[in-house]
This record gives C-alpha cells, structure tokens and sequence, in this order.
C-alpha cells in the first residue's frame, strides 16, 4: 500500500514536470510568434511601430508580459499604444537562452560522466 502511494505520487510530479515543461514551452513559442508578427509587419523601430492587433500579436497572455518586461517590444511613444520589436535585444535574449541550455547541457554530460567513472 506505501510502495504504491509512493509510486502514485512519483507519477504526479513526472507529470507536473512534464506540465511545467511543456507550459515553459509555449510561452517560448508565443513569445517567438509575437515577435515575428510584428518583424513581418517591419515594426523593428519607433518610427515604424504598429499597433498590436494591426500585426496580429495577442497582448493578453504571459509570452506579451515577458517580452514588455524584457524590453524586446517596446512602446515607441508612451501611451500611444504603437509597438515595435527591439531587434538587437532579442537577439540577445536568444543568444542568453542558447547560452544557459549549453551550459546546463554542459553539467548534464559532467554528472552522468562523473557517476559513470565512479562505477
């Protein structure tokens, strides 16, 4: 009877990891289709801003929130309420994402070489 619970509550956290993981990933891909709504749309600079809905971005969800944060879409006069992406600053937060993943990559391999040279 513990044996199973134990089991039972093993599988609810794979399974919220697994929910966590694929949450994480849909902001990551929201984020990517706002941003390449407004490039399309050459909403790369003040001057060129445009509205959110003339682009197609959706403003109500954690992906918008993240890149406001962020600085990657910017309000080009405030109160306005025209947009534009900040080209160099998501690429940066691209090449920061690519970074982090190496490294943890990176650990990951160190771990499993560690344990495996300890056998």
């Amino acid at each position: 009877m513990i044996r199973h619970a134990a089991q039972s509550s093993g599988n609810v956290l794979a399974q919220r990891e697994s929910d966590m993981g694929a949450a994480a990933a849909a902001v990551l891909i929201k984020e990517r289709h706002i941003v390449d709504a407004f490039i399309r749309a050459g909403a790369v600079s003040a001057e060129r801003a445009r509205l959110p809905e003339d682009v197609g971005a959706d403003v109500g969800g954690l992906g918008w929130r993240r890149l406001r944060n962020r600085a990657v879409v910017r309000e080009a006069t405030p109160g306005a309420g025209l947009y534009y992406v900040d080209v160099e600053v998501w690429e940066a937060t691209r090449r920061r994402r690519r970074q982090v993943l190496i490294a943890i990559f990176i650990l990951l391999i160190a771990g499993v070489v560690f344990v495996f040279a300890r056998r």
